[in-house]
């Protein structure tokens, strides 16, 4: 929880690009975070959003660690070329965004990665906001060995047949029967990707298959209500979201 550390104890993180395994066997830059000694620490896997593999994923990728997470963030735009995240984000929606495939691939070799380290504990989730929590929910269903996931307000979750694309073949509603892990949900009602609808018809499905869910769904927010670097921001609903999220994530993983 916000707040909840003791002004006795250490803190301490280093944080770094390096390089790991994404899809097609390709090295892809990374950015991770992780604490200082102690552990054995649990993981996470941050996956970007559509603005990009930017400053704010770093930021938040950071604050998870000073609640003791090792987080790894995968550049799931290499294949774009690289620039500043602005120009990288605008190059990939030009060629039709990331497939599906090449993302959960990437998901997988940084579950991989960060299993690896000597300070793992062997648990890991998975958040994303936005396009990156249409991929946890993607995530959650198709690749193994997550303990959580915490989807972020994903747009295209539920998705009609006439918005599917090369790219995104198939609607990740779709996959809901596999989902193997704990989910957690942010929304806020005035949203419009995905719809107070498309969250309706979601919960619907999820609770018709008797998964392991939590909603949140929070009035006077609309699409990104973390984001303090844009209008969108909402004080209120994100602290209270927020921590709602720690407490998911250290209950499933720590």
């Amino acid at each position: 929880m916000w707040n909840s550390f003791n002004t006795v104890d250490y803190e301490g993180m280093i944080a770094e690009t390096v390089s790991i395994s994404g899809h097609e066997g390709k090295s892809i830059r990374a950015y991770w975070s992780r604490p200082i000694g102690g552990g054995p620490h649990p993981s996470l896997v941050l996956i970007p959003h559509m603005p990009g593999w930017d400053e704010w994923c770093r930021e938040t990728a950071r604050r998870f660690t000073a609640h003791g997470y090792s987080v790894l963030c995968p550049n799931i735009y290499e294949d774009f070329g690289h620039g500043t995240p602005t120009e990288v984000a605008q190059k990939a929606r030009e060629a039709g965004g990331a497939t599906d495939d090449n993302v959960m691939a990437d998901t997988a070799g940084a579950l991989s990665f960060l299993k690896n380290q000597p300070a793992s504990n062997g648990k890991a989730g998975v958040i994303g906001m936005c396009s990156g929590g249409r991929h946890t929910f993607l995530a959650a269903c198709t690749v193994e060995g997550i303990y959580a996931a915490v989807d972020c307000w994903g747009g295209g979750v539920v998705c009609p047949p006439e918005q599917l694309s090369p790219a995104r073949p198939v609607a990740p509603i779709d996959y809901a029967e596999k989902l193997a892990c704990p989910l957690l949900g942010i929304f806020g009602n005035e949203d419009f990707s995905p719809t107070v609808e498309d969250v309706n018809k979601l919960e619907a499905v999820l609770k018709e298959l008797g998964k392991d869910y939590e909603f949140h769904r929070y009035d006077g927010a609309g699409h990104g209500m973390w984001y303090y670097d844009k209008p969108m921001y909402r004080q209120e609903q994100a602290m209270d979201s927020w921590n709602k999220c720690i407490e998911f994530f250290d209950r499933h993983l720590k």
